[in-house]
C-alpha cells in the first residue's frame, strides 16, 4: 500500500513522502528511521485514479546528466540545464526542488533521499559514494550500465512470454465463444432427436441448455469472478501467497532463485565498485529480493561481521551457486569482489535466457497442440449427431 507522508527531516525541512508500506505504523518508522518527524499520514487510492502516475525517468535523467558533467558543467548548471529543458511538469518540479536544495548547500545524496519515489536507496547510495571519491560521473556510468543490463533482462522475459500468453488467451476465448453461443444453438436444434449420441455430445448438448436457461445467471457470476481476480492480484498478500507457491514447483523455483541471484550479484557488484561496505552493501540489497532471502542475507552479512570470508558465508546461507562460489573465491583472491560479483550476475543472466528461450520453444507447440485438441473436440461433439442422424438415414 502506499502512503502519502508530510513529515519534518533534519537538513531538509518538511518534505512529501511518498512512501510503500504494509499499514501506517510501518510508514511512520520508514520516516523514523531517516532521522525524520511525521506530521501527517494518508492513504494514497492509486488503484482506482485515473491521474497519470508515470514513473520519473532516472535513467534517462541519469544519461542527461553524465552527459553534461562530463562535458565539463557543475552538478549546479547540470539540473539548471535539465530543469529549462524538462516538458512533464512532475519531473520539472522534483529536478527544480534538487536543485533549489543544492542552492541551501545541501548535498546531492541528501537532497535526493527527499524523493524516494523517484530515487532508490541504491541511486541514493551509490551517489553519496561519489561524493566521497569526488567522482560523480563514474557512479552515474555504473548505474546507468546497471540498470540497463537490469532492464534488458526484464524485456527478455516479457518479451518471450508474449507470444504464449497470446496464444492461450486467443484459444481461451474461441473455446468460450464455442461454449456460450455456438453449442446452445445445436443444443436446440438436436431437442427432437432421439439418437443414441456419445456421453460427451450429451453432456454438451446439457451444456447449451444450461446456458439458454440460466445465461444471465451465468454473466454475473463470469463477471463477479473476473473481478474478484482482478481485486486480488493487486494485493501484495496475494501475489506473495502465489510467488511462494511458484517457488515450490521444483523446475521454475530453481530458475527463480537463480534469478533472485543473479540480481542480487550485479546490485552488490554495483555498491562494492561505488566503495560502500559489503555488509552495508547487503543490508540495502535484501530490499530487492523476495522475502525469504533476506533472514539469510542477514545471516551472511553476522558471518562476515564475525570474520568469516565472503565466499563461505555466502555458501553456508545458500546464496550461491557451485559456479558462483567459485569465482566469489577468485575475486577474494585477486581483491576484485566487485568486478567478480557483475560477472557473476551476467553468468546466470544467460544461463536464465538460455532457459527461457528453451522453455517458450517447448511450450508454444503443446499450447497449440492441446488448444487444436480442445476446440476441435468440442467441434466435434457438436458435430457427432449430425453424424449420428447420417448414418440412421443411410
Amino acid at each position: 500500500m502506499r502512503y502519502e507522508v508530510k513529515a519534518v527531516i533534519s537538513g531538509q525541512g518538511t518534505v512529501h513522502l511518498q512512501l510503500e508500506a504494509d499499514s501506517e505504523e510501518e510508514a511512520r518508522r520508514q520516516v523514523l528511521d531517516q532521522g525524520g518527524m511525521v506530521l501527517t499520514v494518508k492513504r494514497s487510492f492509486t488503484g482506482l485514479s485515473f491521474k497519470s502516475n508515470a514513473r520519473f525517468p532516472l535513467v534517462h535523467f541519469s544519461q542527461e546528466l553524465l552527459s553534461l558533467v562530463t562535458a565539463g558543467l557543475s552538478l549546479v548548471e547540470c539540473l539548471e540545464t535539465l530543469v529549462d529543458k524538462e516538458q512533464d511538469a512532475n519531473n520539472r518540479k522534483i529536478i527544480h526542488d534538487l536543485l533549489a536544495r543544492l542552492y541551501e548547500g545541501i548535498t546531492f545524496s541528501q537532497a535526493l533521499e527527499a524523493y524516494p519515489q523517484a530515487f532508490p536507496m541504491l541511486y541514493i547510495a551509490t551517489i553519496r559514494a561519489s561524493e566521497r571519491t569526488g567522482d560523480l560521473a563514474e557512479a552515474l556510468t555504473r548505474f546507468v550500465t546497471y540498470q540497463t543490463q537490469m532492464d534488458l533482462v526484464r524485456k527478455k522475459l516479457v518479451g518471450a512470454s508474449i507470444y504464449p500468453v497470446l496464444l492461450l488467451v486467443v484459444g481461451l476465448l474461441v473455446s468460450l465463444f464455442l461454449l456460450i453461443f455456438v453449442v446452445p444453438k445445436f443444443s436446440a436444434i438436436y431437442d427432437d432427436m432421439n439418437a443414441d449420441l456419445p456421453w460427451l455430445s450429451v453432456l454438451l448438448i446439457e451444456w447449451g441448455h444450461f446456458v439458454q436457461d440460466h445465461g444471465w445467471e451465468l454473466a454475473i457470476f463470469v463477471l463477479l469472478f473476473l473481478v474478484s481476480v482482478s481485486y486480488a492480484v493487486t494485493r501484495q498478500g496475494f501475489r506473495a501467497y502465489m510467488m511462494e507457491k511458484l517457488w515450490h514447483i521444483p523446475a521454475v523455483g530453481e530458475r527463480m532463485r537463480v534469478y533472485q541471484l543473479a540480481r542480487f550479484y550485479k546490485t552488490l557488484g554495483m555498491l562494492l565498485r561505488g566503495g560502500i561496505p559489503i555488509t552495508q552493501a547487503l543490508e540495502m540489497v535484501s530490499g530487492l529480493l523476495q522475502a525469504h532471502f533476506r533472514p539469510k542475507i542477514e545471516a551472511a552479512a553476522n558471518h562476515i561481521r564475525e570474520g568469516q570470508t565472503i565466499s563461505s558465508a555466502m555458501e553456508v546461507e545458500g546464496l550461491t551457486t557451485a559456479v558462483g562460489n567459485r569465482m566469489l573465491r577468485v575475486g577474494e583472491r585477486t581483491g576484485l569482489m566487485g568486478d567478480m560479483m557483475e560477472r557473476i550476475g551476467a553468468f546466470h543472466d544467460e544461463e536464465i535466457a538460455r532457459w527461457v528461450e528453451w522453455t517458450t520453444k517447448l511450450i508454444e507447440p503443446i499450447l497449440m497442440a492441446v488448444i487444436g485438441i480442445v476446440i476441435g473436440g468440442i467441434i466435434i461433439l457438436m458435430y457427432l449427431p449430425i453424424f449420428e442422424l447420417a448414418g440412421s438415414i443411410n
